[in-house]
């Protein structure tokens, strides 16, 4: 089998044995000039690979071990496989998230379980060849003399996600701190160096910012877990840094009880964000409004499955990754109005729980 065009195709993620999933390790997706998809096979075997990331230029895939608390590169071999490039690297507990900055000098893992930020330089090859840990998190609500929170219960740190600012910068959630920080990361020779803290951007207590997406106008749209709701911070004019400006639902028709909100993506245009609401299982479309200040939630739409824990908008098309009905389900999005149509595809896939186009960035003039 000759060798899948980077553009067409996919990894997944999944959830493996140790972590109660079905999965066996990275998964490889073909998608159709329809945008329709079809399962290749796996890649790598690997251990709860939770979240992926490629490198810019290379054929380089960094994946979390979630339950193993590592992070390992690997590189593409044959049509669609990919083997180790170097050994697994010591990340966190509960490595749950890996980004890789654009020109390929480093990556970022966040951890749930132990709230840690961890700075990985890169080589020429794309190998990892140091780590640098972020300063701790402190609770911006205040802690008791006993240990607890001002509302006397002990909150947690809990990273979740790291995106590389269109200015240079990192910007990654804490999702027990209810906060976002923004990093200065300098570079030797491959080698992330002292990743410094710039600033923190404080959300409303007890919110949870899960996932982000950077929108064209600049402006950070944040999903927010546990009050299913979306924030937008902006960049101040005078300080540079990011402040939180606007608050709002997620939903159209309102949160429900068991829900938990995932993934955000933004349309290739930016004019609709897609948020995924497990529990519940639906996909919200909101509409961007005044260039990105605020959004507005126009329809909850069926994800198709249960529990859409990440889900991909590119061709038209929105994939959405069900972690416990294992299935990837494809929906066609109307150009005008930017809601998924009737579901177009339903893909078999055990336990997934990430979607990476293989083809990271694009090349310039595109």
């Amino acid at each position: 089998m000759d060798s899948i065009p980077a553009h067409d195709l996919i990894w997944t993620g999944s959830y493996t044995a140790d972590s109660g999933g079905r999965g066996t390790g990275i998964g490889a997706v073909a998608a159709a000039a329809d945008g329709t998809l079809r399962w290749l096979g796996l890649a790598a075997v690997a251990d709860s690979p939770s979240f992926l990331a490629v490198h810019p230029s290379l054929p380089v895939v960094y994946a979390v071990a979630e339950q193993a608390r590592t992070v390992r590169a690997y590189r593409r071999a044959g049509a669609f496989g990919l083997e180790p490039a170097g050994p697994a690297w010591p990340a966190g507990d509960a490595a749950c998230h890996v980004a890789v900055e654009p020109s390929g000098r480093f990556l970022v893992v966040c951890c749930w379980g132990d709230g840690q930020v961890l700075f990985y330089g890169l080589d020429a090859d794309g190998g990892i060849v140091g780590r640098t840990a972020g300063v701790e998190s402190r609770d911006p609500y205040g802690e008791a003399p006993d240990g607890g929170s001002s509302e006397g219960e002990k909150r947690f740190s809990r990273a979740h996600a790291a995106l590389m600012l269109a200015d240079g910068r990192v910007m990654t959630t804490d999702l027990g701190h209810d906060q976002l920080r923004i990093w200065n990361v300098r570079s030797g020779p491959g080698l992330a160096l002292g990743p410094a803290l710039d600033h923190e951007v404080v959300l409303p207590q007890g919110s949870g910012p899960r996932h982000l997406v950077q929108h064209p106008g600049g402006h950070v749209f944040v999903v927010t877990e546990y009050s299913i709701e979306v924030a937008v911070a902006g960049l101040s004019p005078d300080s540079g840094d990011f402040l939180l400006g606007f608050v709002g639902p997620a939903t159209a028709g309102g949160a429900q009880p068991e829900d938990s909100a995932a993934e955000i993506a933004l349309a290739p245009d930016g004019r609709h964000a897609y948020v995924g609401v497990r529990g519940s299982n639906r996909i919200c479309v909101l509409e961007v409004e005044a260039g990105g200040v605020a959004l507005r939630p126009v329809a909850d739409i069926p994800s198709g499955g249960d529990w859409p824990r990440h889900h991909l908008v590119r061709d038209g098309m929105l994939h959405v990754a069900h972690e416990r009905s294992g299935d990837v389900v494809t929906f066609r999005l109307d150009a005008a109005s930017g809601l998924p149509r009737i579901p177009a595809d339903r893909l078999p896939v055990d336990s997934p729980t990430a979607l990476v186009p293989a083809r990271a960035w694009p090349t310039p003039g595109e």
